[in-house]
């Protein structure tokens, strides 16, 4: 019996609600190939609120299989339990953070060198109020216009990426209404 050739049609289509219901209502996350998922642009503003960080521009990247996060200054505590960082927001706020470490692995860079990196894991909020458990590499970003990469395995049964649309999930401002603490000063 011959297959039939299969296509998937992506539709963007405007919807006036928040994307944090906009998510329940589509049952996010799915596992199924060809549901319902919410379109994020190639750039979106993310805030990490466990760390009281925000807004960061976050890139996504569907050919890096891990998300990152602008760290500087990393070090394990002497338990080996946590790992205490500093990252800097949009405005450049510098923020020293501690999160339980949730691993460490080899993390091969998109110039092909592999290198030792911490995993912790965050809640994500996006403009719209979406908010995603996410697991992070800490790298040094300072040379990267954004200091967050969302990759496949953050991306996967949630987003469709339009390369040609940026911030899809909603506007900065958006994003700093939900989360009061993270406007500018």
């Amino acid at each position: 019996m011959k297959r039939k050739p299969r296509s998937f049609k992506a539709v963007p289509q405007p919807v006036d609600v928040p994307s944090a219901q906009l998510a329940r209502e589509l049952g996010l996350p799915w596992k199924q190939v060809g549901m319902p998922r919410l379109l994020v642009g190639r750039r979106e503003w993310i805030a990490l609120p466990e760390f009281g960080v925000g807004p960061l521009h976050a890139k996504t990247d569907s050919g890096a299989r891990t998300s990152s996060l602008h760290a500087e200054e990393i070090r394990v505590s002497p338990d080996g339990q946590s790992v205490l960082f500093v990252t800097c927001d949009h405005y450049g706020r510098k923020t020293e953070c501690t999160a339980p470490l949730a691993g460490t692995g080899k993390v091969r860079s998109s110039t092909g060198v592999a290198k030792k990196r911490y995993y912790i894991e965050t809640d994500a909020v996006f403009a719209g109020g979406f908010t995603c458990r996410m697991r992070l590499t800490l790298a040094n970003r300072s040379d990267m216009r954004c200091p967050m990469l969302l990759g496949r395995r953050a991306l996967a049964g949630f987003f469709l990426i339009d390369p040609q649309g940026d911030h899809l999930m909603g506007p900065l401002r958006d994003l700093e209404s939900q989360l009061p603490g993270i406007r500018r000063l």
